[in-house]
Order: structure tokens, then C-alpha cells, then sequence
């Protein structure tokens, strides 16, 4: 066999791929033009405005609770404590009312958001099931609550003939079920809950409870997440029902009680004009530090959720 001949022997039996010059690719990377940076640099420019005010006025608060009420009522700070003083904490602190009304949101916050979550699932779920009888009748009637409402008079009295006036479930059971927690639930139970799960299911014996509780909800973390984010923040924030449906102080929320509160002050000093300018200043101090107190525990819990929010704030959207 000659050189030539094994040449074009070794050629044939070589691989496609190895006898073919490698392509050069080209480069994908867009090049950005001048319109494109300015158009960059204002977005910048406009999320730093936002930016500054948010949180100029959170810093601003701050600082004014670590500051002395003179200096508050003086408007002398801005971004810095003046005279730095615990003075509003201590007085916040210090009052029973304050403390009972935050153990009061406290547990309004956590079983109210326990049972809205739970009565959600319970209704959302049924209504993702395109197999249920008169499915379309009650997601119209989800809806028609969205647009209407009974009134305040007529909810007055359903809560007054069901006996929970002056008794903690008020704060807790009218406000239970949020239309739009329902549909975004629902939502997410239909299109991120394979049909192909519950067919397996039911080959291997498990009930309509078993399988959402061992196979629903554990896939519904972010779902869980966001919805318990709603309703945990609209509970601690209540304050129009407290003042409709609770008499008895001991119940109040902490909302309620920092109302009340900041009333009295701002009528404390009797006909003392001395005592007077003290009250309205340290009533002004105690705005600060009562503001600080109150969302501290959001900001808080807000962490711990955050990595299923962020998850979850897409539920209900179009998949492409």
C-alpha cells in the first residue's frame, strides 16, 4: 500500500467531525449603543430617586425616636439622632396598655393568618378541580364578593347575632377569607399542581385529603408563603374592626391602643402651660418610637418569607 493510498485510507475511516475545520462562531454579544447607556443611566437615576423617598423618611423616623423630645418638637433632627435618649422607648415600654395591646395583635396576627390560610386551601383547592359540580357557580360567587359587599350595618349585626361581639374572634372571623387569596390559590393549585399527581394518587389508594396534605401543600410553599404574608400583615394592621366590634380595653390590638393613646397625651397637662409643652413633646417623641415598635415584628418575620415571596409574587401568571 502506498503513501498515498493509506493516506486516503486513514481519511476515509477518520470521524466527520475530525476532519472538519472548526467554524468560528460569532460573537452573540450585542453592543450597546449610546441610546442604550443613557436609557440605563436614567433608569438608575429614577430607582435611586425612589430609593431616597422610601427611605429618607424611614431614617428620619428613626432618628427621631433616639432623639429628645425637645429636639423633636423643635424639628432639629433629620438623619441623625439629637441628644440621643431612650426616653420613647422607656415610655413605650413602660405602659400596660402598650404591652397588652401588642400581645393582643400578636395572637391576632398568628391564629387569625393560621385560619385564613387554612379555610383558603380548603376553598381554593376544591375550586381548582375542574372535576367539581358547580365550580363555575361558586368562583362567580368568589367574585361577586370582590365587587360586592354587604355593608358595614348588616356585617355589624351577622357578628352581634353570631355573639362575637367584645370577644376576640371578632378581629378574627369576619375577616378571615380574602376573595383575592382565594383566586390567586386557586390559580396557582391549577397550574402547578399536575393532574398527572393526582391520577398517581389515586392508583395507589390515597384520599382527597391525604393527597393535599402530602403532596399539595408540600409543593404550595411559596402559595403558603404569600398568602400568609397578606393576611399576617392585614391582621396586625387592623384597626377599623377593633373599634367597631370590641369594647373591653384588655382586647385591644396594638393599633387601637396607640390611637387611644396618642389622644390622651395630646390632652395631658391639664391648665398647666408648662405641663402642657412637656406632654405635646413627649406625645411627639412617642409617635416615633410607637411607629418603630409596631412594625418592628414585620420587619422581622419578612425575612424568613422572602425567599418564597420573591417565588410567589408571579403566582397566576402566564407560563411561557
Amino acid at each position: 500500500m502506498t503513501l498515498k493510498t493509506a493516506t486516503r485510507a486513514e481519511l476515509e475511516t477518520e470521524p466527520e467531525a475530525k476532519r472538519r475545520k472548526p467554524k468560528r462562531r460569532r460573537s452573540t454579544q450585542v453592543q450597546d449603543t449610546p441610546v442604550d447607556r443613557l436609557f440605563m443611566v436614567g433608569v438608575y437615576v429614577l430607582l435611586t430617586t425612589f430609593l431616597l423617598i422610601v427611605l429618607v423618611p424611614l431614617i428620619n423616623i428613626v432618628a427621631s425616636s433616639f432623639s429628645s423630645p425637645a429636639a423633636v418638637s423643635g424639628g432639629r433632627v433629620f438623619l441623625w439622632p439629637v441628644e440621643f435618649t431612650f426616653r420613647g422607648y422607656e415610655a413605650v415600654l413602660n405602659n400596660e396598655a402598650i404591652l397588652a395591646g401588642f400581645g393582643n395583635s400578636l395572637f391576632y396576627a398568628v391564629v387569625g393568618t393560621l385560619v385564613s390560610v387554612a379555610l383558603t386551601v380548603m376553598i381554593a383547592y376544591p375550586l381548582s378541580r375542574s372535576e367539581l359540580v358547580g365550580r363555575r357557580a361558586l368562583i362567580g360567587g368568589v367574585l361577586f364578593t370582590m365587587l360586592f359587599s354587604g355593608g358595614l350595618i348588616p356585617t355589624y349585626m351577622v357578628v352581634r347575632a353570631l355573639g362575637m361581639l367584645d370577644t376576640r374572634w371578632a378581629m378574627i372571623i369576619p375577616a378571615a377569607i380574602g376573595a383575592w387569596q382565594v383566586l390567586i390559590a386557586m390559580t396557582f393549585f391549577r397550574s402547578s399542581i399536575p393532574g398527572e399527581l393526582y391520577e398517581a394518587a389515586q392508583l395507589d389508594g390515597a384520599s382527597d385529603l391525604r393527597f393535599l396534605w402530602s403532596v399539595v401543600l408540600p409543593l404550595s410553599k411559596p402559595l403558603l408563603a404569600v398568602i400568609a404574608l397578606m393576611y399576617g400583615i392585614g391582621q396586625w394592621n387592623s384597626y377599623f374592626s377593633a373599634l367597631i366590634y370590641l369594647r373591653s380595653e384588655e382586647l385591644y390590638p396594638l393599633q387601637l391602643v396607640l390611637r387611644n393613646l396618642l389622644v390622651l397625651n395630646n390632652n395631658a397637662g391639664g391648665t398647666n402651660l408648662a405641663g402642657q409643652i412637656e406632654a405635646q413633646q413627649m406625645a411627639d417623641l412617642m409617635k416615633f418610637s410607637l411607629i418603630v415598635v409596631s412594625t418592628v415584628p414585620v420587619m422581622l418575620v419578612y425575612p424568613f418569607v422572602a425567599r418564597h415571596f420573591n417565588k410567589g409574587v408571579m403566582l397566576g401568571s402566564v407560563k411561557g
